[in-house]
């Protein structure tokens, strides 16, 4: 049986694309934090291109790239770090909070459950006990035994201090040359498939831009009402949890959900009442409202395509390729595959295979 030219072709590079992608899996931890650099370094490479312009010949670009790598550690260290003043008001509610919310749900629910002929015998005062022992516990032995976490997992540790270390140093190599970087596997591209290529990133380009851009809005949007709706009901940890929840919409479902627990949470222990849940169900619930159907379809739009079951998947898969950090990087590659699975699809539509 003889084999076309371009069937020998696309054999050769269906089985390099093969390869690469089982290298790709087997690399996966050494491969991820180059990837989440070079996500950064592609979001971040037209706030240092801008800076370089405005300073001329007076700003050499190294000062650019690390004034903007700088602003975005910080930014990205206040983002964590908004958990630390809800921990430190919480812990100490907790303590004291916690027997009043164990009696009064020990009055609410065995009534309840009664009135269902659910007859169960619960020990609400062991219950109450057992979390208060807990609550009052030194921490010195609580951090004991995170000490002692970390030298089982000394290996998991080592891995995040190295990941910690090593994305930002890859961030400023790429930032410096991201350009030449571009230009060199450009070069490697055949010269009769360049202007597909380039067709094709430049479509992603605008797709992968409008994506951030959008996403971006919406999420100071949404930590701006979260903020404000929690604040009206008289949440005291109204700004951290809000601003938190919003920018952490960045990863979707993930982000509303630490913020529903956080709210609940913070509220159930504030509060001590249903006006702690009333309060949580009526601001994420027309916050959802506003984000699904108003914000996401106009600011993000359409242009991604990608179906809530889709989102799902995506995240699910990255996040079991690359952690935790393949759940960041999960929907900026799928708007890319987005991208290129249009592109297969109305090749293969306008094919001979398609139409006999």
């Amino acid at each position: 049986m003889q084999f076309t030219s371009t069937q020998k072709r696309t054999a050769a590079w269906s089985a390099i694309a093969l390869v690469a992608t089982l290298v790709l899996l087997a690399l996966g931890p050494v491969v991820t934090p180059f990837a989440v650099a070079a996500v950064l370094a592609y979001a971040l490479t037209p706030v240092v291109n801008r800076m370089d312009a405005w300073g001329g010949n007076r700003m050499p670009r190294v000062a650019a790239v690390v004034i903007v790598e700088v602003l975005f550690i910080l930014l990205a260290l206040g983002l964590m770090l908004l958990i630390v003043p809800i921990l430190a008001k919480e812990i100490p509610l907790m303590r004291e909070q916690a027997p009043v919310l164990v009696d009064r749900l020990t009055v609410w629910l065995q009534p309840l459950l009664t009135q269902f002929g659910v007859n169960v015998s619960l020990d609400f005062s062991s219950i109450k006990a057992l979390l208060l022992e807990y609550l009052n516990a030194n921490f010195s032995d609580a951090a004991g035994s995170l000490l002692s976490s970390l030298k089982l997992g000394g290996s998991v540790a080592l891995t995040v201090i190295g990941n910690a270390v090593l994305i930002p140093v890859a961030l400023f190599y790429l930032l410096m040359d991201w350009s030449r970087m571009v230009g060199l596997v450009m070069d490697l591209v055949p010269k009769r498939a360049r202007a597909s290529v380039n067709s094709f990133t430049t479509e992603a380009d605008s797709v992968l831009g409008q994506y951030l851009r959008g996403q971006f809005l919406v999420m100071i949007i949404m930590a701006v009402f979260y903020s404000l709706g929690m604040f009206l009901f008289g949440l005291d940890l109204a700004l951290p949890i809000g601003l938190f929840t919003g920018l952490a919409m960045f990863v979707p479902y993930l982000g509303f959900g630490l913020g529903l627990i956080l709210a609940t949470l913070a509220g159930l222990l504030q509060f001590a009442s249903i006006k702690a849940v009333v309060m949580v169900a009526v601001v994420f619930g027309i916050g959802q409202v506003i984000e699904s159907l108003f914000l996401t379809p106009r600011l993000v739009g359409q242009r991604i395509g990608l179906h809530p079951l889709a989102v799902i998947f995506a995240l699910l898969a990255f996040g079991q390729l690359f952690g935790f950090v393949g759940v960041l990087v999960a929907l900026p590659a799928s708007a890319v595959l987005v991208v290129a699975i249009r592109r297969v699809r109305a090749s293969y539509l306008d094919s001979k295979l398609y139409h006999g």
